[in-house]
């Protein structure tokens, strides 16, 4: 499978400006966050869910291995319109699943006027708020996960 199905729905800048975006959040928290956008499921993926991708995906990103257990995986199955974000533990102690689940509405809500961008942008906007919040930068703190937009076969 091409990974040039990405244009259909993203242009270059667009991919640029989320990775600005997540930098920009990683700047002031403690947190780290990963975009991957899949196309659609492989055959062989077919009787998985979404969040039972996006828990692999967590770990092929290496998430679960940040210092702190502050990563976050916004995943989305672009043409089926799915969403899943999960939260390291670290996170998860502090902020309960159902936040994650309403940002994911809010992304599908974009996705179904076909306004991709405008919809990761503010998943994106709306996680940093949280990190923010209870994940302030600390001193010392590195850019432990590559900021670029993960393409997914």
């Amino acid at each position: 499978m091409s990974k040039n199905f990405i244009y259909k729905y993203l242009s270059e800048e667009n991919l640029k400006s989320i990775s600005e975006k997540i930098e920009e959040i990683e700047k002031i928290t403690s947190g780290e966050l990963v975009i991957t956008i899949k196309e659609k499921r492989s055959w062989s993926e077919k009787s998985k869910s979404v969040r039972e991708l996006a828990e692999k995906e967590f770990i092929s990103a290496n998430i679960n291995k940040t210092k702190d257990a502050t990563g976050i995986l916004i995943f989305i199955i672009i043409k089926a319109r799915e969403f899943c974000i999960l939260a390291d533990k670290g996170i998860n102690e502090k902020v309960k699943q159902s936040v994650w689940d309403d940002i994911a509405e809010d992304i599908k809500n974009n996705f179904k006027n076909e306004e991709y961008y405008n919809g990761i942008i503010k998943g994106i906007e709306q996680a940093g708020k949280i990190l923010l919040q209870h994940f302030p930068i600390k001193p010392g703190d590195v850019n432990e996960l590559p900021n670029e937009v993960r393409i997914s076969d």
